[in-house]
């Protein structure tokens, strides 16, 4: 029990301090934002580009890992878009539920927690998620919210280039494409830019756990909150317990080979809570009330999800 609480209290402070500094008016919310758009544009980018350009490019693409994440990914998009046809009013209120279920914040919460768990995997974990996510997952949630709007004349191909053209412009993807083809070219990093990197990456950690708490002030709390419940134990359960399964079923056909620490790490990804921009974009369609309650039930229980995941795997 020490050994977990080494793990989650560590994260769930940093996210209590970020919540009291806005819940005390010590720091505004949109000093939170600033201080956000640095960990999303520059910190979790510079992460990225130096852990995956300082490696081989054989450490760094793990094939087996990346299937088994997209499978379990895709199985709870699937799953969610079924359960919330039938109980979704509506086809935007699917799509936020769908994306809640199935989009984790590998950046904000999912790294620091790698951090402390797989501390020399950290890096490659977070590139490997963003990977999978930024060319599956986030792209394939967009166009159901993209569907879901009343948007006469736009074509299949038109709804998908606006999508990628979108994904393809995030800071993060960008870091991790351009270590790609640094660790592709085998180009050695010089070592002032090496280091760089490391310090620039080193404050990413702490700080988006501070905006993660920090967001979590003022989300309105009116909305469906049946909804928000079914997203909070999609995101939280359903989708750890599909990646689990996937990997089971994977590893028993022989199909993937993961080494234990790839294998604990996959399904702790998959149990982290939604991604940070969740409210921003369920905000679009008018259903930021019952995306707030969602990712504030999810971040919250994550505490208790992730504290038994930690019992059992690790």
């Amino acid at each position: 029990m020490t050994q977990i609480l080494a793990i989650t209290f560590p994260i769930y402070a940093a996210i209590a301090i970020g919540y009291l500094i806005v819940w005390r008016g010590w720091f505004k919310p949109a000093d939170l934002r600033v201080l956000g758009k640095y960990v999303m544009d520059i910190a979790l980018p510079a992460l990225i580009f130096h852990a995956v350009a300082s490696r081989n490019l054989s450490e760094v693409i793990r094939p087996d890992y990346m299937l088994v994440f997209l499978v379990g990914g895709v199985l709870t998009l699937g799953l969610s878009f079924a359960w919330f046809s039938l109980t979704a009013a509506d086809r935007p209120r699917r799509a936020i539920a769908v994306m809640g279920s199935t989009c984790p914040n590998s950046g904000f919460v999912g790294y620091p927690t790698m951090l402390l768990v797989f501390p020399d995997l950290a890096g490659v974990i977070l590139a490997l998620n963003m990977l999978v996510e930024n060319v599956v997952l986030i792209p394939l949630c967009l166009m159901l919210m993209e569907l879901a709007k009343d948007q006469p004349g736009l074509s299949p191909m038109r709804l998908i280039g606006k999508v990628l053209w979108g994904v393809l412009r995030r800071p993060m993807v960008i870091g991790l494409l351009l270590g790609l083809l640094v660790s592709l070219l085998q180009i050695p990093l010089p070592g002032p830019a090496a280091r760089l990197f490391q310090m620039l990456a080193a404050s990413a950690s702490a700080l988006s756990l501070i905006v993660i708490g920090g967001s979590l002030v003022g989300l309105p709390m009116k909305g469906n909150w049946k909804m928000a419940v079914q997203i909070a134990l999609g995101k939280l359960i359903l989708h750890p317990v599909l990646v689990a399964l996937s990997a089971a079923a994977l590893m028993a056909l022989g199909w993937v080979v993961l080494p234990a620490d790839l294998h604990v790490a996959v399904i702790l990804s998959a149990a982290m809570p939604m991604f940070g921009i969740y409210t921003v974009l369920a905000q679009e369609q008018g259903l930021e009330g019952a995306a707030s309650i969602a990712m504030l039930m999810a971040t919250s229980g994550a505490f208790v999800t992730l504290s038994v995941l930690l019992f059992l795997l690790v």
